[in-house]
């Protein structure tokens, strides 16, 4: 299998998702549809793919910290990895500016999340939870929604 050219697709599909998340203030339903579902879709199959058709020849689990790691000298494990740290993150981004818009919360309050989440992925979504805290505490009450 050439995880290269598996690397580079999943990537520019994520990117695409990110690309619509920073400019979702002009497109927010067409950023939600694609950044919220339709890539994060696309990478959860590309990921039930690897677990399923890619062999993992060396072993390892989830049962100790030895385990993973023996897991992670699998190319096929650490792709499936890689694939669910894009799929993820980028959910968590398209929550991140659907809860602004839906919070009042200025896009340019939630925009520094974005790069945040996509590079360090739970650092983002504790950023933006301290950005809500203080808008809360500074501005008007905001409908919170579930």
């Amino acid at each position: 299998m050439d995880f290269e050219s598996v690397f580079s697709a999943v990537g520019l599909l994520a990117m695409l998702g990110w690309l619509t998340l920073v400019i979702s203030p002009l497109i927010p339903v067409w950023s939600d549809r694609i950044a919220g579902l339709l890539v994060p879709l696309l990478l959860a199959a590309t990921y039930v793919a690897f677990l399923l058709f890619v062999p993992s020849e060396n072993g390892g689990g989830f049962g100790s910290f030895a385990e993973v790691k023996q897991l992670f000298t699998n190319p096929g494990a650490v792709m499936a990895g890689w694939i669910h740290f894009l799929a993820f993150d980028l959910l968590i981004g398209a929550w991140i500016c659907r809860t602004a818009r839906r919070e009042h919360i200025p896009f340019w309050m939630a925009l520094p999340c974005l790069p945040a989440t996509f590079l360090f992925g739970p650092a983002g979504f504790l950023l933006f939870t301290a950005v809500r805290g203080i808008k809360r505490m500074t501005g008007p009450a905001a409908p919170v929604a579930a």
